[in-house]
């Protein structure tokens, strides 16, 4: 009986757990979720602080929230659309050096291997077999810094904060709609500032940061921002 010969696969392929991936559409739901949960929440500790009627103020933050995720969902959608304009703008112009300049292009290449540390004949020789099988993939990545993974996604974007900011909102919106006039800037104060914390951490987490630190900042400015909105309420109301 002869042994078993395991013979090592030199190329083996495994799945590695990155948060690269991760970027675009975690950002725009934080972002979207943190923006609708502060500005809500400000919105309605503002209008209740001037003395508004609790149906005023129910009219306010439902408005709010409308209005605030059609906003996000407009403003992401054309911001990234810049970004993927550029991204193709980019890509149209290397593909026609690629046509127009192959061996430049292949030097230009090679130049970028070279700079990472590869000898000048392996860089040329690890150019021409990445241009030969995928020529402006390869230049997106190397010169371009151009990857899927990180690519402008306008829709996804729009939609992504769209719901975030929505979902994000959603509290103080309930908060108003059942809490009793007398303790409903208390608890919209509150459950934010928990439900702010929890929000930074968990992005924090995700993203492989600090959890504390994520959690810590975004509740301190969601305080800050409720703190003037409620003063300027009182003023107002002072005044009126």
């Amino acid at each position: 009986m002869h042994p078993t010969v395991h013979t090592p696969a030199r190329f083996s392929r495994h799945r590695e757990l990155h948060r690269t991936d991760r970027i675009g559409w975690l950002r725009a739901s934080v972002l979207g979720a943190n923006d609708g949960l502060i500005s809500t929440a400000s919105l309605v500790v503002g209008v209740a602080s001037a003395g508004a009627a609790p149906g005023s103020i129910v009219v306010s933050a439902v408005a709010g929230l409308l209005a605030g995720a059609m906003s996000m969902a407009a403003g992401e959608y054309v911001s990234v659309s810049s970004q993927s304009d550029t991204e193709q703008a980019d890509l149209e112009r290397e593909r026609r050096e690629l046509a127009d300049d192959d061996l430049g292009e292949r030097a230009e290449l090679a130049g970028i291997y070279v700079g990472r540390g590869l000898d000048p004949d392996l860089a040329a020789r690890v150019a021409d077999q990445l241009m030969a099988h995928d020529a402006l993939g390869a230049h997106a990545r190397d010169e371009l810094g151009l990857h899927e993974l990180t690519s402008a996604r306008p829709l996804q974007a729009a939609l992504a904060s769209a719901a975030s900011f929505a979902l994000g909102a959603g509290l103080p919106v309930l908060t108003v709609a059942l809490a009793p006039r007398a303790w409903l800037v208390p608890l919209v104060v509150g459950t934010s500032l928990v439900l702010l914390a929890g929000l930074g951490g968990l992005a924090a987490r995700i993203g492989g940061a600090s959890i504390a630190t994520g959690a810590g900042r975004i509740a301190v400015w969601g305080a800050v921002a409720m703190a003037v909105t409620a003063a300027a309420g009182a003023l107002f109301g002072a005044v009126g």
